[in-house]
């Protein structure tokens, strides 16, 4: 019998990770890693080790990346205090994920899943997406934020893209001996997947009274328990994730299969093989009833 792909799970005692855990516990050797051994219950999650992936240190967890074949990076710091303010906590969010890409890529991972977020672009969605400029939004669309949220994820998907062109060589910061070149296949590509992820939470009507905008627009953004962990299973064992310049490189929209969406799964279907099973208008078929008095994706109640 095949030997289990070892996996290297951040964020393990996280919201999002506790939606594949059953799944992903029954398919892979896991490696689980978290600031904390217990989930937002306050309930111990089994096999979590503590650690601080902010971090400069490396050496202080680069051990557990030894042997793995993939990680799934989910961890994440929260924000606080004032907007003008969130750059700081934001500034180490991007310090941890390069601590992550560096310690897979010196230890020879070979894909590494991140959890970006849909705020990477959300410009787009605020500007242009609800008042019908923009029918769908592509996940090739340069990423463009209004919130430094937002900022951090885009700059995750930048830092996986460096490590995926195979421009860590001699020439890593930009010199080379061949400035027509430049660093291009310098070194190894490491394969990156960047998963915008929607709204992967139930959508209680309750929340939702007198707001049906907001709830139309979390019916586009919503994704499903079993959709998630497909869709980052799906990421972790496709082989080949080239993109159209064969940069093993995807960034990809994190929902379900909704009526009402308005971000691009093109490239995640072909490319990933995703498949979503789960429709948000038909999940929550009542409160849409309840709460939707007009047609369209947003508009007033």
């Amino acid at each position: 019998m095949a030997l289990k792909k070892k996996l290297l799970i951040t964020g393990a005692a996280g919201y999002v990770a506790s939606q594949m855990l059953p799944s992903l516990r029954k398919k892979y050797e896991l490696v689980l890693l978290d600031a904390s051994t217990k989930n937002r219950d306050g309930e111990e999650v089994e096999g979590v080790s503590t650690v601080d992936l902010i971090d400069k240190n490396r050496s202080a967890y680069s051990h557990f990346f030894e042997g793995v074949n993939a990680v799934i990076h989910l961890a994440y710091k929260r924000r606080s205090g004032q907007p003008l303010d969130h750059f700081f906590d934001e500034n180490q969010n991007v310090q941890m994920a390069y601590n992550v890409l560096r310690s897979s890529y010196d230890h020879g991972v070979d894909r590494v899943v991140i959890a970006s977020s849909n705020h990477a672009s959300d410009f787009y969605e605020h500007a242009l997406i609800h008042d019908r400029s923009l029918e769908m939004l592509d996940p090739y669309r340069l990423a463009l934020s209004d919130n430094f949220y937002g900022w951090a994820k885009a700059s995750y998907e930048h830092l996986g893209f460096l490590f995926a062109c195979g421009g860590m060589g001699e020439g890593g910061d930009g010199w080379s001996e061949n400035l027509v070149a430049g660093n291009l296949d310098t070194s190894r590509k490491m394969g990156v997947v960047m998963v915008r992820i929607g709204a992967p939470r139930n959508l209680d009507a309750k929340q939702y009274k007198d707001r049906a905008a907001s709830f139309k627009r979390d019916l586009g953004a919503f994704i499903s328990p079993r959709d998630i962990t497909q869709l980052f299973e799906k990421s972790v064992e496709v082989e080949n994730i080239e993109n159209e310049y064969g940069i093993p490189w995807q960034v990809v929209y994190g929902i379900s299969n909704n009526t009402r969406s308005f971000w691009s799964l093109a490239n995640a279907r072909k490319v990933l093989g995703y498949d979503p099973m789960d429709d948000s208008e038909i999940l929550f078929a009542e409160a849409v009833q309840s709460i939707i008095k007009d047609a369209g994706r947003v508009g007033p109640a």
